[in-house]
């Protein structure tokens, strides 16, 4: 059996699908040729497909490196899912008996998922060396360079992790890279860039129209108006958690829907237990903060709006991304506020120390008490701790702050441009558009028919939230007869 057909019958049979999404083969047969991949699929087109297809194929584990706890619970959930039960996660949720076990008894599994920092635990890494890993996947590759400067340097390290565990087949993996990024992945990873295959696809998503709504201190107004407009369900995104509480609150008092709302100060358990509520239908909207989504595999989401901008469109395009993933018609809004860029520009500055926080530390081995956010503190502690000098940290700041203000104008031209806005997102990462889908933006005209046509499907989905645990039996029922 050749390699294309051994792979198209463990997608048949381990998967349930008879044909594979753009880029998904190109990428497994480059890895079972031996090579080195960057693969870089729009969001929502099956990239968790690429490593595990290829893990089944060779002898040994897959390392997942995965960025947030979240992410790799849905993960391995979805595969136990699937029949796959040699999967687990190292992470912070398990006690320390189930980490043991696990710990124990490593060669039991096939897919082992953990995060950067779990990686390079000197107990971990020393485990992890006397196996046999077939592959090395680095799942949210972009990560690298979008967290690995402001607070998990330890992505900067998974390439000495990667020598340390002698290099094993790599697969970094991303919906959203430029190409100054996708040379900083390889780069950070000791991927020579000669001998790395990069299989490349447009970010677009055709079926998802974009549009974005000038608001002059009638935003909520104008959020109301488009859940009532739009087919649920649909994620809300803000970047501030008290925001979204207070939406949250005020929309289950104007509406019917189920609301909740989802950021970094609720408990696991009830992270846990809002994300499997939402993927099971129970709960229509879902007010968050960017902590909620990243790996949630809901094919149904209808719309995604951003209440607050993002800053950038690395992390638009990754949070838009997350609606419309059965390929249906969706929509992606911005509600944008003369201002709004001043919000994320003080987030910014919370992420990042200024020279005073850093000379204070270098002088007195230290960090300042009680001025500086966890991320600034994080950040100095690390520059303390390399030896770092702080010319370089200084320097490398400032390079992080210009980076971040650039990206931050690109959103906030998008917000403003009356030209095709598809267009002007493809071109931030040197694409051209070559085709307008039917509902393309609200540049190029989204009218009353477009939001009927959305709208029609609600009627024709049974929302389970509505129903009681009896009447959903009773369907069951009827259904099997």
């Amino acid at each position: 059996m050749t390699n294309e057909e051994k792979i198209k019958d463990i997608l048949l049979h381990q998967f349930g699908y008879t044909y594979f999404r753009e880029g998904q083969e190109e990428a497994i047969l480059a890895a079972l040729d031996g090579k080195d991949t960057l693969v870089m699929l729009p969001t929502g087109t099956g990239k968790s497909i690429c490593y595990q297809i290829t893990g089944y194929c060779l002898e040994g584990i897959v390392l997942i490196v995965s960025p947030l706890l979240s992410l790799m619970q849905d993960q391995v959930d979805q595969m136990k899912r699937m029949g796959e039960k040699r999967v687990t996660a190292l992470n912070s949720l398990m006690s320390s008996e189930e980490r043991k076990w696990v710990m124990s008894h490593l060669t039991d599994y096939k897919f082992i998922f953990l995060s950067p920092e779990m990686l390079q635990q000197k107990y971990v890494l020393a485990k992890l060396k006397s196996l046999t890993i077939s592959v090395m996947a680095i799942d949210e590759a972009h990560c690298i360079s979008q967290w690995g400067m402001d607070f998990r340097l330890e992505y900067l390290g998974l390439g000495m992790v990667r020598k340390e565990l002698n290099n094993p087949l790599t697969m970094a993996l991303t919906a959203t890279a430029t190409e100054v990024v996708r040379e900083e992945i390889l780069t950070s990873l000791f991927l020579e860039q000669d001998k790395t295959t990069q299989i490349l696809y447009s970010v677009d998503r055709p079926n998802i129209a974009l549009t974005t709504i000038n608001c002059s201190h009638d935003k909520d107004e104008q959020l109301l108006n488009q859940i009532k407009n739009l087919s649920k369900p649909g994620i809300i995104y803000f970047s501030s958690k008290k925001k979204a509480d207070q939406i949250a609150s005020w929309l289950k008092k104007e509406t019917s829907y189920t609301v909740e709302s989802y950021h970094s100060d609720i408990i696991n358990e009830d992270k846990i237990k809002i994300q499997q509520q939402f993927i099971q239908n129970e709960i229509e909207l879902i007010c968050a903060t960017s902590a909620f989504g990243m790996g949630i595999n809901k094919e149904n989401i209808r719309f995604v709006i951003h209440y607050h901008m993002p800053a950038s469109v690395e992390s638009y395009l990754q949070e838009v991304g997350r609606c419309g993933r059965d390929g249906q018609q969706s929509i992606a809004v911005l509600l944008f506020e003369a201002g709004d860029q001043f919000l994320q520009k003080r987030l910014q500055e919370q992420s990042l120390p200024n020279n005073a926080m850093l000379e204070y530390a270098y002088r007195h081995k230290k960090i300042p008490e009680g001025s500086c956010s966890e991320t600034q503190q994080q950040l100095l502690e690390n520059y303390l701790s390399s030896g770092t000098p702080i010319n370089q940290a200084k320097s490398q700041i400032l390079g992080r702050e210009r980076q971040k203000d650039r990206q931050l104008e690109y959103m906030v031209h998008y917000s403003q441009t009356t030209d095709c806005k598809r267009s002007f997102l493809l071109y931030y990462f040197n694409e051209k558009l070559i085709k307008n889908p039917s509902y393309c933006c609200s540049s190029c005209g989204l009218d009353q028919e477009f939001y009927d046509k959305i709208k029609e499907k609600e009627k024709l989905t049974h929302f389970s939230i509505s129903k009681s645990w009896k009447e959903k039996i009773e369907e069951l029922f009827l259904l099997s007869e």
